[in-house]
């Protein structure tokens, strides 16, 4: 029989095929971004998990890459389901300029000058209060129906979502275990998003898009028309469909070609580099386009 690590790599190649479209490449490699697009950047939004994190770990140089874009100018604010607790860490103490929380169900930003945290929430106090209730309905059918299946470990520090752990802290579970658990959010009326780790579920018609378009402009002054141009999108899995699908600069790391099978709207450029090699490839991507490298290298190559 084929060992585990064959089976994994005949996995990936199989999904690689679904990002082809009559054998033209349908998701273009970052070094196929043009030096202006490139330059035009302003704004790198980018998922946590298995984006700039790799196998639950922070390296040094996905870091590294993150402070790197800050320091060069770049607004740079993640975008992730992880929760308000993490997020109030993340705005504190990681070299961005705000983070966007629970599949978009808030944004943080902290004044360092001030030493005060900007909070924003989606809805009021008293219709979480009224959510979690049916949330917790939904965690103990999840719980009953679906073996195997845990409710995140980080789920304790969340104020607007429920969290059920499909292969973070638990042994992965099958494709159509994960499906069953989307289906008991969806029929109980509420939003389920699939990331790498967990299945996300919550009541609310927002999402990762809809605060990150709310903090850019109230935050930062950068309206729709402007955000199309000049914000890239970095990310991995499902929940991060809707940035995909909305900015014409979105780039996936490799790893992201394990969901491509549950991918409608995929990104427009994809890393050589898996999760955070990946990420800290489109930094330096990044930092040569404003330094002009990139095009130094383009011309010497078409001579």
């Amino acid at each position: 029989m084929p060992s585990e690590e064959m089976l994994a790599y005949a996995k990936e190649l199989a999904s690689f095929h679904l990002f082809t479209e009559e054998g033209k490449a349908a998701v273009k490699p970052l070094s196929s971004m043009s030096p202006d697009e490139a330059r035009s950047i302003r704004v790198v939004l980018t998922d946590v998990d298995d984006t700039i994190t790799t196998e639950g770990m922070l390296t040094a140089s996905a870091y590294s890459a993150l402070e790197n874009l800050h320091r060069a100018g770049f607004i740079v604010v993640p975008v992730t389901g992880r929760p308000a607790g993490w997020c109030d860490h993340i705005a504190r103490m990681w070299p961005v300029d705000a983070v966007v929380g629970e599949n978009g169900a808030f944004y943080f930003k902290y004044d360092r000058e001030q030493r005060k945290m900007h909070q924003h929430f989606w809805a009021k106090p008293e219709e979480l209060k009224q959510n979690r209730v049916r949330l917790d309905a939904i965690e103990r059918e999840v719980l009953a129906a679906v073996p195997g299946s845990a409710l995140a470990s980080d789920q304790a520090y969340r104020v607007a979502d429920l969290a059920i752990d499909f292969c973070e802290d638990v042994p992965a579970l099958p494709e159509s275990e994960i499906d069953r658990i989307v289906a008991i959010f969806e029929k109980a009326g509420a939003q389920a998003k699939v990331s790498s780790i967990h299945v996300n579920g919550w009541f609310g018609s927002y999402d990762k898009l809809s605060m990150a378009k709310t903090l850019l402009e109230s935050v930062f002054g950068i309206d729709w028309a402007q955000a199309t141009e000049t914000v890239l999108f970095a990310g991995d899995s499902p929940n991060d469909e809707p940035m995909f699908a909305a900015f014409p600069l979105s780039v996936g790391v490799a790893n992201v070609h394990a969901f491509a099978h549950r991918l409608k709207n995929k990104p427009a450029y994809i890393t050589d580099g898996h999760s955070g090699e990946g990420f800290a490839e489109l930094a330096s991507f990044l930092l040569s386009a404003r330094s002009g490298s990139i095009r130094a290298s383009t011309q010497a190559a078409s001579r």
